[in-house]
C-alpha cells in the first residue's frame, strides 16, 4: 500500500515546454511514514574499469554503501514502514535496517515515480480536470474530461467540445490529476513490521545503490627550469540518481571491489511527452514538436567538466588553494579509504569536485626513451625491416611517491593535466592516464613524443640523437624472446622491472649509438 497523492501536471507555454508537479501526500491505512534522514553517509566504489575518461551521468559502473538515521514512529501490530527518498538504484536484497525492537518481515522497492509520462499512463480512461484561458473572455476555464491515449507520448483527450490532442489549442494547459493516488515523488524502500508495542525510536537503514561514481583528476605544473612540479588533485563524485544526499558524510574507496549481485532492473524515471499538432496549412507539412522533458534542477543542466575546473585551477596561485577541505586517507583492509572532513552535498543527476591533495616542490625529471625488440638490428641486417627512418622518443616524467619528494600517500589511478609556464603564462602541453600508485613506487606520467630526440635502428645497432640545446637523459629498453638474453654490449646493461635496459647520458646536439648482440635460447 502506498501514500495517496493529489498531483497536478502544469504545462508551460511557449515552444520549450516545461512541467511541474505539485503533490499532497499522506499515508495509507497501515502505513507509516519514516521522518526525513537526520544523518546521512555516502561511500562510493569506483566502477571497476574506470581508470581515466570523462564520467557519463547516464552510464555509471560504480555503487554506494549509503547510511541513513530516521526516526520512526510505530503503532502496536503489522505495519508497513515507508522510507521515502532512497536512491532510485537501491538494491533491496542489500537493505539492512538497525534500531527496532522488532525484526523485518518483508522489504519492497517501489519505483512507480511522479513523472509527466507515469501520471498521464495512471490517468488514461480516467476523470481529468483541463484548465486553461479562454482566447475570447481571458478568463481561466475548467473543463471535466478524460484522457483517451498516450500513445508513443502524445496525449489525447475528450471534453463535452470534442476530442483534441494535447496543445494543438495553442494556449498554456494544465491537467489535474487527482485520480492518480499510486506515484510517489521519490523513490521508496517499504518495509513489513511487527512491533508488540507503540515504539519510537531512531534507526538506520543502511544499503548499497547503483548509478554512482568517483575519478581522480590531477594537475601537474612544471616549473620554468623543468626540476620540480606542484601537483594538485580533485574527487570527481558522480551522482546519476534523482535523490539528493544533503549535507552527508562522503568517502571514496580505490581499488577492485570483488562485488557479484544480480541485475536491479532501474527505476524509469519516466519519459518526456511529445505534443504533435498538425499546422493547418496541409497534413504534408512537418509537424511542430513540443516535448515536455521531466523537471530537472538547474544546476544539473550545466554539467561542468573536471578538466576545465582543474585547467583553471592550474592558472591560479597555490595560496589560493582550499586546503582545509583536502580529502583524508585511510587504510580499508587492502584497499584505500579517502574521507571528505567536511560534510558535503551530493546532489542527484550531478557531479562535482573535492580536494584531494595539493603538494608543492615536487623534484621531477624527464627522461627520454624508446622501447625496442632486442632483435630488430639483426632484422634489419637481413633487410627483414627497413633500417635508417629515425622515429621520435618517448618522453616521461619521473619522481617517487615518497614523503622526501612531498608525496608519500596512495594515489588512485585517474587522468593528468600537464602545465608549463612559460613567459608567466601557463600553457596545457599534455594530458594523460595514471595508474594506481602505492607509497614509495615510481610515478611516472607520459609527455608524448619528441621531435628532437630521434631513435634510429641500423644494421650495426642503436643510434639517438640529441637536437636539444641541454644534455638529456635516455633509457633503452629491449623486449627479448623467451629465453634470449645479451652477451655482449658495448655500454653496461641494467635491468629494470625484468626487462634490459640502457642509461645513456646523451650531450647537446649530439649522437650516440649503443650496440649489443642477442642469444637465443638454447635448442
Amino acid at each position: 500500500m502506498r501514500s495517496r497523492c493529489s498531483a497536478w501536471l502544469l504545462l508551460a507555454s511557449g515552444l520549450a515546454g516545461t512541467w511541474a508537479a505539485a503533490t499532497v501526500c499522506s499515508a495509507a491505512p497501515g502505513e507509516v511514514l519514516a521522518g526525513a534522514p537526520s544523518e546521512l553517509s555516502v561511500t562510493v566504489y569506483r566502477a571497476p574499469n574506470l581508470s581515466t575518461g570523462s564520467i557519463d551521468l547516464d552510464r555509471l559502473g560504480g555503487f554506494a554503501l549509503i547510511s541513513e538515521t530516521r526516526a520512526v514512529h510505530l503503532p502496536i501490530g503489522e505495519s508497513r514502514l515507508r522510507f521515502e527518498g532512497v536512491a532510485d538504484g537501491i538494491e533491496p536484497a542489500s537493505a539492512i535496517l538497525t534500531g527496532l525492537p522488532a525484526g523485518v518481515i518483508e522489504k519492497n522497492r517501489e519505483g512507480a515515480l511522479l513523472s509527466p509520462s507515469a501520471l498521464v499512463a495512471a490517468a488514461v480512461g480516467k476523470p481529468v480536470l483541463l484548465l486553461r484561458t479562454n482566447q475570447k473572455t481571458g478568463h481561466l476555464e475548467r473543463l471535466s474530461g478524460r484522457i483517451l491515449s498516450d500513445a508513443l507520448g502524445g496525449v489525447t483527450f475528450e471534453t463535452a467540445e470534442g476530442v483534441e490532442a494535447l496543445r494543438c489549442s495553442g494556449l498554456a494547459e494544465s491537467f489535474s490529476f487527482e485520480s492518480a493516488t499510486d506515484l510517489s515523488a521519490h523513490a521508496a524502500l517499504s518495509v513489513l513490521v511487527r512491533s508488540r508495542e507503540p515504539v519510537t525510536k531512531m534507526v538506520t537503514l543502511s544499503y548499497l545503490a547503483r548509478g554512482f561514481d568517483w575519478a581522480a583528476d590531477y594537475v601537474a605544473t612544471l616549473s620554468a627550469d623543468g626540476i620540480k612540479m606542484d601537483l594538485g588533485a580533485w574527487v570527481t563524485l558522480a551522482n546519476g540518481n534523482g535523490t539528493e544526499f544533503p549535507s552527508a558524510r562522503t568517502q571514496v574507496v580505490a581499488g577492485r571491489v570483488n562485488r557479484e549481485s544480480g541485475e536491479v532492473e532501474p527505476i524509469d524515471p519516466g519519459g518526456p511527452i511529445l505534443a504533435r499538432c498538425w499546422p493547418r496549412g496541409s497534413t504534408s507539412d512537418s509537424p511542430a514538436l513540443l516535448q515536455i522533458d521531466q523537471a530537472i534542477s538547474p544546476g544539473a543542466r550545466s554539467r561542468a567538466t573536471a578538466m576545465g575546473q582543474m585547467a583553471l585551477m592550474a592558472a591560479a596561485p597555490a595560496e589560493g588553494m582550499v586546503t582545509a577541505q583536502q580529502v583524508e586517507q585511510e587504510q580499508l583492509g587492502d584497499l584505500k579509504l579517502y574521507r571528505v572532513p567536511s560534510r558535503t552535498t551530493v546532489a542527484g543527476r550531478q557531479t562535482k569536485q573535492v580536494r584531494l591533495l595539493e603538494r608543492l616542490a615536487i623534484p621531477i625529471a624527464i627522461v627520454y626513451g624508446a622501447d625496442l625488440s632486442a632483435d630488430e638490428p639483426e632484422a634489419a641486417a637481413r633487410g627483414a625491416a627497413a633500417h635508417g627512418a629515425p622515429v621520435p622518443a618517448s618522453r616521461l616524467l619521473r619522481t617517487k611517491n615518497s614523503s622526501a619528494n612531498h608525496l608519500g600517500l596512495p594515489l588512485p589511478s585517474g587522468r593528468v593535466a600537464v602545465f608549463a609556464v612559460r613567459e608567466g603564462e601557463t600553457l596545457l602541453e599534455r594530458e594523460s592516464g595514471m595508474r594506481d600508485l602505492a607509497v614509495d613506487e615510481e610515478v611516472e606520467i607520459n609527455l608524448g613524443s619528441s621531435p628532437d630526440v630521434l631513435v634510429t635502428v641500423m644494421r650495426e645497432g642503436v643510434e639517438i640523437s640529441n637536437a636539444r640545446a641541454a644534455p638529456i637523459e635516455f633509457e633503452l629498453r629491449l623486449r627479448l624472446q623467451e629465453g634470449a638474453r645479451i652477451v655482449r654490449a658495448d655500454h653496461p646493461l641494467l635491468s629494470k622491472n625484468g626487462r634490459p635496459m640502457f642509461r645513456l647520458t646523451i650531450p647537446a646536439h649530439a649522437t650516440t649509438s649503443v650496440r649489443y648482440q642477442t642469444r637465443p635460447r638454447p635448442g
